[in-house]
């Protein structure tokens, strides 16, 4: 009864951490950019009582079937599910969508690469550059990890489905301003989320691969205009969170009734 209590307290632990999980999907819903996760758990040790053995080995006394008993269950991992969200048009000259599967690069205040898929970028005046950045101000970099600069006198800024900026100047004359780096990790599941729709490359993702061939899919084409949403789904969000709920009230009836049946064998003690 004891075993069944630890078990049971186990499921709802897990059940928690589902609801803790699912909840920031919802509240997330909006996010531009968000990747919602998912909990995976796998099953505890058991307690072998009886081993199945083959009857050639022990003739006369194996037993086809074993008798295991669980002790419940613990979380494994918080997949992230970086499928694409929905495109929203935004018709703003710096809100840039990936179609695919690349990151956009960006320069944390301390140094460090972070990478995002939230495009909703803003010109930040740095002093007599202005520089394209992030809602943050962490500054949006190239290919080859260089600012992007977009002078004053430069109007009609247009930028291309390989993240080339082009822009007018005064004589009308069209010339390049920078090109926004796409990247792409190999294992993007071991990337780390620190907050601000940012994530940063671990030893699980491995080094970011800039694009260099704009012909290659791997990387994905950029939308000018428009803003990739949440990939969250409300409905599927709800019916998770409503079987989280379920589980955990039978995980908490098994508590109590093995508290019940503790206490009762406890009265026959005395």
């Amino acid at each position: 009864m004891m075993r069944a209590l630890w078990s049971a307290s186990s499921g709802m632990q897990a059940q928690q951490l589902n609801m803790d999980i699912t909840s920031n999907n919802l509240a997330n819903v909006n996010t531009a950019g968000f990747k919602k996760s998912r909990a995976e758990f796998k099953d505890l040790l058991y307690e072998t009582l009886q081993r199945p053995d083959s009857p050639e080995l022990l003739p006369g006394a194996a037993a086809p079937v074993g008798i295991q008993v669980g002790h419940g269950v613990r979380p494994s991992a918080t997949g992230r599910d970086f499928t694409e969200g929905n495109l929203q048009l935004t018709s703003n000259t710096f809100d840039v969508a990936i179609e695919g599967a690349g990151f956009f690069m960006v320069e944390r205040p301390d140094g460090n690469l972070a990478f995002t898929r939230d495009g909703s970028f803003k010109v930040s005046l740095d002093g007599t550059d202005r520089n394209l950045v992030t809602s943050e101000g962490y500054y949006v970099l190239s290919g080859d990890e260089s600012y992007i600069t977009i002078p004053e006198e430069y109007t009609d800024i247009s930028i291309s489905s390989d993240g080339l900026i082009t822009g007018q100047d005064e004589d009308g004359t069209i010339e390049e301003l920078g090109q926004i780096g796409i990247v792409k990790f190999l294992n993007p599941q071991g990337l780390l989320a620190i907050g601000n729709n940012l994530f940063e490359a671990t030893e699980a993702s491995g080094e970011y691969v800039p694009m260099e061939d704009v012909s290659d899919p791997g990387y994905g084409t950029l939308l000018q205009g428009f803003l990739e949403m949440s990939n969250v789904q409300v409905v599927e969000e709800m019916v998770n969170l409503i079987i989280a709920q379920r589980a955990y009230e039978v995980n908490t009836k098994a508590v109590q009734a093995s508290d019940e049946m503790l206490a009762q064998a406890n009265n026959l003690r005395r």
